[in-house]
């Protein structure tokens, strides 16, 4: 295998996301900071602390504010940005975190409108602007003497496979992230964009409420996966609706129908096989850019297109 990035620096490394890549970047051998706005190191739900927090250098900044991290850039090899909100309603997080499965249905259920005229959305700022900030900053900082190679930025974006249950302000936000950051990246050589998209994310026992609806979609992705195409199933049938008959749901993005199409055929993802996958995608070795769906992510880590993800579903 060839040498990956050697240091990186994890955005939100105390989330669900950043804690998993955390602890992979640790077991492949690189040196890892988190930047989070409590700079607390990663506990677990139940308040434990796993024996691989202590090897990272937890930091607290404002990802808003790259005076705050600045002296960090110049000595990484890579920037994974994992911060992110499903719901404009942030309070989400800790229902899923304390598997009250209640009170995450009523955060589902009172996500509202558009927040008021002149006010930024949390789907503005932790998805899109934060993203940018932090990689302008990257873009923008002097690697140290012997830091050569082309540098990524790694955006953990998403799957449409959450609409409509989710605003497709989520998507869109995503998305514009995706885009500015390549705008940022193009005219430098020495950088990259690389943009995660992971579709359900799970792991039974950190988000135990997961472990049902992934296990239902799991096998819903790979009956489709096993039938010809020239058979009718619902997410062909659903794809068909979003494109020909309903309208699309603003002037970029499709039919929600269109996501819930996704969301049957698309596997969902264990958080530990996301953290491999954009662990392997810093190697230098298999240039990696642009965008990365969930059966890249699975061709990256060896995962079959059709089996279960074994080795990680018991973690």
């Amino acid at each position: 295998m060839s040498t990956l990035a050697q240091k990186i620096l994890v955005v939100g490394g105390n989330g669900f996301v950043g804690s998993a890549v955390c602890k992979m970047a640790l077991a492949r051998g690189m040196e890892v900071t988190s930047i989070s706005s409590s700079g607390k190191p990663y506990k677990t739900p139940q308040g434990h602390t796993p024996a691989w927090v202590e090897r990272v250098e937890w930091r607290k900044a404002d990802a808003m504010n790259p005076d705050s991290y600045a002296d960090i850039l110049p000595g990484v090899d890579a920037v994974v940005h994992t911060v992110g909100t499903l719901l404009d309603n942030t309070q989400y997080k800790q229902r899923m975190q304390e598997g009250d499965i209640l009170g995450f249905i009523k955060s589902l259920a009172g996500r509202g409108g558009p927040p008021p005229e002149g006010q930024r959305s949390a789907y503005d700022i932790l998805n899109y602007e934060s993203a940018v900030r932090v990689c302008e900053a990257f873009v923008a900082s002097k690697p140290v003497s012997g830091l050569t190679r082309v540098r990524p930025f790694i955006y953990v974006s998403a799957e449409d496979v959450n609409r409509p249950i989710v605003p497709v302000r989520y998507l869109e936000t995503k998305r514009e992230a995706e885009k500015r950051i390549e705008e940022i990246v193009r005219d430098h050589s020495q950088y990259k964009g690389v943009y995660i998209r992971p579709s359900l994310i799970y792991h039974p026992h950190i988000r135990p409420m997961t472990t049902i609806p992934a296990t239902i979609f799991d096998v819903s992705a790979r009956i489709h996966n096993a039938v010809p195409t020239y058979i009718p199933m619902p997410s062909s049938v659903l794809r068909w609706l979003g494109t020909s008959v309903f309208p699309n749901a603003t002037d970029q993005t499709p039919s929600a129908l269109n996501s819930m199409a996704n969301l049957l055929s698309i596997p969902p993802i264990h958080v530990d096989h996301l953290a491999e996958a954009i662990c392997i995608s810093l190697d230098p070795a298999k240039d990696i850019r642009g965008v990365v769906g969930v059966r890249d992510m699975r061709q990256l880590i060896g995962l079959s297109q059709t089996g279960p993800e074994e080795s990680a579903a018991n973690t």
